[in-house]
């Protein structure tokens, strides 16, 4: 590999894989120390194609997420079972991980603008700008940039468009997958909006559980299956479909108002 080797998007491996080392090390105790992660499903990562991988997640911090996640799959693709236990994982990182973020959230400060050169795919949301409601066209550039980083590795991508719990899946998010036909792996996280800040940065409390599920694909009928199949069943492997609610007892709900926790409850 030559030193100043670049990526589709222009990024130089050899400066992307220090920040992915540096950045790392200086995030483990979040998730091994001052909180513990509990993993499931890593296994699942190991038998992935090495491009054309789609994650699709619930989203509960703007950063702290995404950064958990890097930390998980280069653990399991390093051989740990379930566990980030022994940063060694990161000497060798996996480069071609990106992500989808929300181009103004990706230039609101000098660390976000950092992280977007470990792997961030910024796009215009179509729907919300600056904190006000919008509705203007998908940028053609945004979907180019997301196939483009599909065709040289995996990209997490937040369907929900939104740190908070119960929205709905946008159906960018589907459209994407007819287009591409990606492999399609659904996670499940939880902990991490009562551990973290809404940007993920600040610890907020400590000595949280925080879990991380990676399920099997998803299987889907590229050419068959409409659009409004496919958002169905993105929500409901995700958890985030209406039928995973159920009415909280009103003392229960004070409680949980007051601890700031939002939790999720199925049948």
């Amino acid at each position: 590999m030559g030193l100043f080797k670049r990526n589709p998007f222009g990024h130089i491996l050899f400066l992307k894989r220090w920040l992915i080392r540096f950045m790392g090390a200086i995030t483990h105790r979040r998730f091994k120390g001052f909180n513990e992660l509990q993993i499931e499903g890593s296994e699942f990562l190991r038998d992935l194609p090495e491009k054309n991988v789609l994650f699709v997640s619930n989203h509960q911090t703007y950063f702290a997420d995404v950064v958990a996640m890097f930390h998980v799959f280069n653990a399991s693709l390093s051989g740990r079972d379930d566990s980030i236990k022994n940063i060694g994982y990161l000497w060798s990182p996996k480069l071609n991980i990106y992500y989808i973020a929300a181009s103004e959230t990706m230039k609101s400060g000098l660390l976000p603008k950092i992280l977007a050169y470990a792997g961030a795919i910024p796009i215009e949301r179509t729907w919300r700008a600056k904190g006000q409601e919008v509705n203007r066209q998908v940028k053609m550039s945004d979907i180019t940039n997301i196939g483009k980083a599909l065709n040289d590795g995996w990209v997490i991508t937040f369907p929900q468009g939104t740190t908070k719990p119960w929205k709905p899946i946008r159906r960018g998010t589907a459209h994407i997958i007819k287009k591409f036909k990606p492999v399609v792996v659904p996670i499940v996280i939880d902990g991490f909006r009562r551990s973290f800040d809404k940007k993920g940065i600040m610890i907020k409390k400590r000595g949280i559980l925080q879990t991380m599920e990676i399920k099997q694909p998803l299987e889907i009928d590229y050419e068959n299956e409409s659009i409004d199949e496919i958002v169905t069943k993105l929500e409901i492997a995700i958890e985030q479909h209406p039928s995973f609610l159920k009415v909280i007892p009103a003392e229960e709900l004070k409680k949980a108002e007051e601890e700031n926790i939002q939790r999720q409850w199925k049948y």
